[in-house]
């Protein structure tokens, strides 16, 4: 009973009184009322169901036989004849419209059982599937209580002589069922109940001194007895899922429940129970004070007609009274409609209205939070389905509580209830003090296991493992498997560096991937530079190319050899480390060796190594790893002290520059040559770059005069000009240059490059250069012009005698006749026959041939390739007269300019040509001037 008085009370139900509809005035209907006799009841498929019986004493009620009675929500009873005397047992079936009944049609001991089905119809009222006898075995008795299963496959009926019969198959047939009597004993049969579990049905049986279990799923039905106590009539339930199907007795002293196999808890509920029912997770007890023994209260109801009966509503799991009312003889309570219904014995029915959730908690949270039991309000809460928003708000309001009483292990677990609703920065804020560091941890730890943290959060938390020196949670935290990582990486490495722990740190980058943190951490905190360089070595090809630009300079001051080895693998056929070889993988990535020269600063050995290779394996590498091979092999030529030595380098250095690859940066290389005075390499450039005058400049600024000779030599018909440059180089030096000055002189002379005044004036600058010097010259040129200038006055006479003979044939073919003497075709050969064709050339042609073979009807077939020659010449002098830019351009260039004016003012440059001819006076005339032109060039053609 202590614990019973313990328990707190609430009012979770409303109580009102039934009443039927409100009249047509607007006034409130009066308490409705059944028809008197009701003394069975059960409820399901939105009905309540009633029964009544006959009186005792042989006096009927005003309606001659005993009906059932239906009560739906509307209040409209309805009924229907099913037995003749009484009704003492109604069972409807919740998820069939089946509901049995027993009664008996006659006095004595002849109870039967019946079946209807409700949606069936026989003559207006219910269909009667199946009507049998409750009797087991031959020995008639009363039936104490029934059950059937929700499956329609058993049907258990237990009998005051403790018998229970067992009815297993369709029950509303007689046909496909089997009845027999599972259960026999010396005590009254108070309750019934099955309870499946999966496949698995078991059915209960209570008797007023024990509690036994079968198990119906089994052959031979084997049973076992849980207890050696009983109860009274409805005073058994069973409960529903949430107390796990357990079965409820209800004794004067305790409340047990039990399990097929065992018993379960107990709860001290003192007082003679009446009514024990199972509602929602509520166990409803009607009970009175005065006490009974359970067999006097199985013999009837007589004894209870005018007591006074509490009905209490217990919540089981939170241990609390959720109702407490007093009722006036109370026949039964019925559960339909979502709501409790007790029927009185005056016919009244009273209605028990659950409140609402919202309600139900804002008045019992209110008192409990009062008093501080916020447990029971957290259960209160969940057992009503609470949302995660208020459950929340009560967790909360319960660690506050708790962290003001300096509970602060119990304030944070509350807090961390809350994760996902409240705040962080709410709990956070309370505990970042030193002292709760460790409440602190456990709360953030459920914050990241929830995936509710952002990147401050880890921060506090890995700050706070550091703080404990907690290596162990440290690495638990950070070594989860990928896919249940719950922190933001990046954060997390950020402070574990920060922290010193460079290890953590170096482990979650190259878990994660974090490939520029793990570099980061290892060349500049823990300075593992083999370490660094193994893991960008494992990396893919673009990670592997970025971060040794970004750390190759580093690695390459610790680490040269290596370095320079990876970079060599990088740039020709790169594979990560990790990778397996074989016959199927693909062909490695390269990357361009000229960006990586940057990292060889200060590593020229290094360097040089670097470059070498990559001439030798790529060929085709970029021009920058030629021109930086260049430039480095000249500092070390340059540099260099060791004959042998710098004669090698100087090998190299020169065979690179006739490997071919500066043709297009010829101008760099030559600066490269120029600027570590590399003799060889600059004569080389310039001899490729047609250079020649720069070549001679270089002799001459180190007065090499025999390099200047042998250049002009080597180069002077390419480059006439370099002779006269000679000349006047060596005019001006005051040395005695006599031999080379002759030398000069006499190529000169040769290939008559310079007139001989020019000559003259050139070397009137050099005071050591004496009139014999150039005697020679001189006179030898004096002898070629006198020579010349015979041979111009023969060919002019020539062309003066010629030019008279040609006009004296030309005046004697105006004047007198031609006589054609060929006797022979000039194409054919063969002799001559009429027709044929003369021209004044003196060809013959057959008609037929001169046809044949001939473009024109006014030109010699045999002479007119060679006019066409002489024609094509003249129109070129046509075109050339007007070529100005040209004449321009080539007395510009030319050493000679007199020469070009006095080609140019021969071609007729500088004067029009006009030629007058007599007007044709017809056609023979025209061929005949016709005919005369071409002689007069063809002649003119011949002595040229």
């Amino acid at each position: 009973m202590a614990a019973y008085l313990q328990w707190r009370r609430f009012v979770f139900f409303d109580r009102e009184t039934l009443k039927e509809a409100a009249g047509p005035d607007g006034a409130s209907g009066k308490p409705f009322t059944l028809p008197p006799g009701i003394a069975v009841c059960d409820s399901g498929r939105g009905n309540l169901v009633f029964g009544d019986i006959l009186r005792r004493g042989g006096r009927r009620p005003c309606r001659a036989l005993c009906p059932i009675w239906f009560l739906p929500r509307s209040l409209q009873l309805s009924s229907f004849q099913a037995y003749k005397l009484r009704v003492t047992h109604l069972y409807q079936l919740k998820q069939h419209s089946i509901l049995v009944s027993v009664g008996e049609d006659e006095e004595g001991i002849n109870p039967l059982v019946k079946v209807w089905n409700l949606e069936k119809r026989d003559g207006g009222n219910p269909l009667c599937t199946r009507i049998f006898p409750a009797i087991p075995g031959n020995k008639p008795t009363v039936v104490s209580c029934l059950t059937v299963h929700e499956n329609l496959n058993f049907m258990a009926i237990g009998f005051a002589d403790g018998s229970v019969v067992l009815t297993k198959g369709d029950i509303t047939r007689d046909r496909h069922s089997k009845t027999q009597i599972l259960h026999e004993g010396s005590y009254p049969v108070t309750g019934l109940a099955f309870r499946q579990s999966g496949k698995t049905t078991h059915l209960f049986v209570v008797t007023t001194e024990n509690i036994q279990s079968y198990m119906l799923s089994v052959k031979d039905y084997p049973h076992l007895e849980l207890d050696t106590h009983g109860c009274g009539l409805r005073c058994s339930s069973l409960s529903d899922p949430s107390q796990d199907l357990q079965f409820i007795v209800a004794g004067n002293e305790c409340v047990y429940l039990y399990q097929p196999d065992e018993r379960g808890p107990c709860f001290a509920f003192e007082g003679q129970k009446l009514i024990v029912h199972w509602y929602r997770g509520y166990l409803i007890i009607v009970s009175k004070d005065r006490k009974t023994s359970p067999k006097s209260e199985f013999v009837g109801n007589e004894a209870q007609n005018s007591d006074k009966q509490v009905l209490n509503v217990y919540d089981l799991c939170n241990k609390f009274i959720a109702y407490s009312s007093i009722f006036d003889d109370v026949v039964d309570v019925l559960a339909e409609w979502g709501s409790l219904y007790v029927l009185t014995r005056d016919g009244k029915i009273h209605v028990l209205q659950e409140k609402d959730t919202q309600t139900k908690l804002e008045a019992c949270q209110s008192m409990l939070f009062r008093k501080n039991l916020f447990e029971m309000a957290i259960n209160l809460a969940k057992s009503h389905h609470l949302d995660s928003d208020g459950l929340s708000e009560i967790f909360r309001q319960y660690g506050d509580h708790l962290y003001n009483k300096g509970n602060h292990d119990g304030a944070i677990q509350q807090y961390i209830r809350t994760i996902g609703k409240l705040e962080p920065s709410y709990v956070i804020r309370k505990f970042l003090d030193a002292q709760r560091i460790h409440n602190l941890t456990a709360y953030l730890q459920t914050l990241h296991l929830q995936s509710l943290a952002n990147a401050d959060h880890t921060t506090l938390l890995l700050n706070c493992y550091t703080k404990l020196k907690d290596s162990s949670k440290l690495e638990e935290f950070i070594k989860t498997s990928e896919s249940e990582v719950r922190f933001d990486v990046e954060t997390a490495i950020k402070v574990l560096r920060q922290a010193g722990y460079y290890s953590h740190a170096v482990y979650l980058a190259e878990k994660h991937a974090h490939h520029e943190w793990y570099l980061k951490i290892q060349l500049e905190d823990i300075k593992n530079y083999q370490e660094a360089l193994r893991y960008i070595g494992k990396l893919p090809f673009d990670q592997a190319e970025c971060n040794m630009k970004r750390y190759g300079k580093i690695l390459m001051h610790h680490v040269p050899k290596e370095t320079t080895e990876l970079l060599k693998i990088l740039c020709t056929d790169y594979q990560p480390s990790g990778e397996n070889e074989g016959p199927g993988m693909l062909e490695g990535k390269k990357a361009n060796s000229e960006e990586f020269i940057p990292v060889f600063a200060n590593n020229s050995r290094e360097l040089k190594a670097f470059l070498e290779h990559m001439t030798e394996v790529q060929p085709d590498s970029p021009q920058g790893v030629y021109d930086t091979l260049l430039e480095l092999r000249l500092q070390n030529w340059a540099h260099e002290q060791d004959e042998q030595i710098k004669e090698k380098l100087h090998s190299e250095a020169l065979t690179l520059l006739k490997s071919g690859r500066f043709k297009t940066v010829f101008d760099k290389a030559l600066v490269l040559c120029q600027m570590h005075n590399f003799k060889d390499g600059v004569l080389y450039l310039y001899e490729q770059g047609k250079l020649f005058q720069q070549i001679m400049h270089y002799h001459m600024q180190n007065e090499q005069y025999k390099k200047v000779i042998e250049v002009c030599e080597l180069y002077g018909d390419q480059e006439a000009c370099l002779w006269e440059q000679a000349l006047g180089y060596f005019a001006r030096k005051e040395e005695d240059c006599k031999e080379y000055i002759a030398a000069v002189l006499k190529h000169i002379e040769n290939k008559n490059l310079m007139p001989p005044l020019l000559v003259v004036q050139t070397l009137a600058h050099n005071s050591t250069a004496t009139l014999s010097v150039i005697k020679d010259y001189l006179v030898n040129k004096l002898q070629k012009q006198s020579r010349q200038i015979e041979q111009d006055e023969q060919r002019i006479q020539k062309y003066r005698e010629e030019t008279t003979r040609i006009r004296q044939e030309i005046e004697e073919l105006k004047a007198s006749p031609k006589i054609f003497q060929k006797t022979k075709c000039s194409i054919c050969t063969s002799a001559l026959e009429l027709p044929s064709v003369h021209f004044l050339c003196g060809h013959s042609f057959h008609q037929h041939c001169f046809e044949s073979y001939s473009e024109s009807d006014s030109e010699c077939p045999t002479c007119m390739p060679e006019n066409r020659k002489v024609m094509d010449m003249i129109r070129a002098q046509e075109q050339k007269r007007d070529l100005h830019d040209q004449f321009q351009h080539q007395l510009k260039c030319s050493n000679d300019g007199f020469s070009v004016v006095a080609d140019y003012f021969g071609r007729g440059v500088f004067n029009k040509l006009t030629l007058i001819t007599d007007p044709p006076a017809g056609k023979a005339a025209t061929t005949i001037e016709a005919g005369l032109q071409r002689e007069l060039l063809m002649q003119a053609k011949r002595s040229t």
